[in-house]
């Protein structure tokens, strides 16, 4: 690279810097919700774009441009795997807890439903089971039954509304 183009683009930097470099960072800290990080997202916007134009590229728009590394810069970011360590989740409020009055209860609530389901009538209760017992799938239940998914479905739906009825009737 000769001097001349070297200090061509320090000059370009220079000035893009001093009249894009607040709104960078504002646009920054909008998306990531860090102010130190948005600001070395912002420099590195800066020092990639410098690099770009040290290797013979052309910038028609900085603004455009250098919003457009900085948007990609924001992506990388959103995609690594953050690590968070537990200290830092109680810092932030995160308190974690077990339940299991809440887990107990729905369990026996489960357990009830399933009982109910020997209650209805032999057309939905066959499927019910083979659904919310068995746990198969509507492609699954179809292959094994002969029946179209579309058909299964609407049984389910009503024979899970025959189900409500009952559970609700059983409090």
């Amino acid at each position: 690279m000769k001097i001349a183009d070297e200090t061509l683009h320090q000059a370009m930097i220079t000035l893009a810097h001093h009249d894009f470099s607040k709104g960078l960072g504002l646009h920054a800290f909008y998306k990531i919700n860090n102010h130190e990080l948005g600001l070395d997202l912002v420099q590195e916007t800066f020092m990639k774009t410098f690099l770009y134009l040290a290797k013979g590229g052309k910038i028609v728009l900085m603004k455009a441009f250098l919003y457009h590394v900085l948007n990609n810069l924001i992506i990388d970011e959103y995609r690594k795997k953050k690590n968070s360590s537990l200290d830092e989740l109680l810092e932030k409020g995160f308190e974690p807890g077990v339940n299991s009055h809440e887990k107990f209860i729905d369990f026996l609530d489960g357990q009830k439903a399933i009982k109910l389901i020997e209650s209805l009538p032999k057309n939905y209760k066959e499927y019910m089971h083979m659904k919310y017992v068995q746990d198969f799938s509507l492609e699954e239940m179809s292959t094994l039954t002969g029946k179209t998914k579309n058909s299964l479905a609407v049984i389910l739906h009503r024979g899970l509304e025959k189900l409500k009825v009952l559970y609700i009737s059983q409090r």
